[in-house]
């Protein structure tokens, strides 16, 4: 029976596949530093606690396995990575991993969660993965690296899977979406305005997440043809910032009853990327064509479904 361990299987995008790949007859390894939630389904769920940062633990959580979902990510996201502090997470235990599965005669598969923005600014749209790397922030620049070091490691076969925006709604005992759609939605049932840092036109690739879960398993069913190579994941539409907070705000008054918020521009903040100015939209055709994934969840119903699960939270 294969072996699948998901290193940050408490996490936003690490619990959705972890319920996606629960439904194989598999044995699953959950691994994050909380213990994780057994989805329903067939597969043999084995929840592992352990702070991956410590290298007897990530040996312990990753022996015999066939392969590995890597979904870490330092605490405090980008600003953290600006920091340094969350380095040894997102380079360090990418190192480790590496290292510590190279002792091994097998050759496991490493599915890694990279980033689209590792570009950096976008010279063009479509992205399609074949663009220089020219990494803007410190997190991005992270990413790559870990990414270089799972690629050039010939005692694994890598796979890189580069996100867009992901968003919805939190999978039972996961964590929480900390991204642009839910904090929007978050602010729209406190009955906040939603601001932009710009105009609305700035366009985002948005892919809910267990569209997003659904590409790693197909990742899995396929190493044949996707190792030593980055994946470009994406729905192709490229939709403007503004019409999604509109659509967001008029959502949530239909949820709550309230008077839809405004939305409204602001001035940015001094440490606002570049890259939050930037459109991005991405084809990918290449990861498509190799597995047959395509996003299921039109945005509008993503976008309901995450504004239903963050009312029901909020509610007495």
């Amino acid at each position: 029976m294969q072996r699948i361990t998901v290193l940050g299987a408490t996490g936003f995008i690490g619990s959705a596949v972890l319920k996606t790949l629960a439904r194989r007859d598999i044995h699953l390894r959950a691994v994050a530093r909380k213990p994780a939630e057994v989805p329903p389904g067939p597969a043999r769920v084995e929840v592992v606690t352990a702070d991956l940062t410590e290298r007897a633990a990530l040996a312990e959580a990753v022996e015999g396995s066939d392969a590995v979902v890597y979904l870490l990510l330092g605490d405090g996201g980008w600003r953290a990575a600006e920091e340094g502090s969350a380095e040894r997470v997102n380079v360090g235990v990418m190192k480790d991993l590496l290292d510590v599965l190279g002792q091994g005669e097998a050759r496991p598969v490493v599915v890694y969660g990279g980033a689209a923005s590792q570009v950096g600014v976008p010279q063009r749209e479509p992205l399609d993965g074949s663009e220089p790397d020219r990494p803007e922030t410190a997190y991005d620049r992270q990413k790559l690296r870990a990414e270089q070091l799972l690629h050039k490691a010939s005692s694994v076969r890598g796979i890189s899977l580069r996100l867009p925006t992901v968003f919805g709604e939190s999978t039972p005992g996961g964590g929480h979406d900390r991204g642009v759609i839910s904090a929007m939605a978050r602010r729209a049932l406190d009955g906040q305005p939603l601001t932009m840092w710009h105009d609305g036109t700035v366009r985002r690739d948005l892919v809910h997440v267990d569209d997003i879960a659904d590409a790693f398993a197909a990742a899995l069913a396929h190493p044949d043809a996707l190792e030593g190579k980055h994946w470009l994941l994406g729905a192709g539409r490229g939709d403007a910032l503004g019409d999604v907070f509109r659509l967001i705000s008029r959502i949530t008054s239909e949820h709550t009853g309230a008077p839809a918020v405004e939305v409204t521009s602001v001035q940015a903040p001094s440490h606002a990327p570049v890259t939050d100015f930037r459109s991005v939209t991405i084809d990918s055709s290449a990861f498509r064509a190799v597995t047959g994934w395509r996003p299921q969840i039109p945005l509008g119903e993503g976008i309901h479904r995450t504004v239903a699960a963050l009312h029901r939270k909020a509610r007495p």
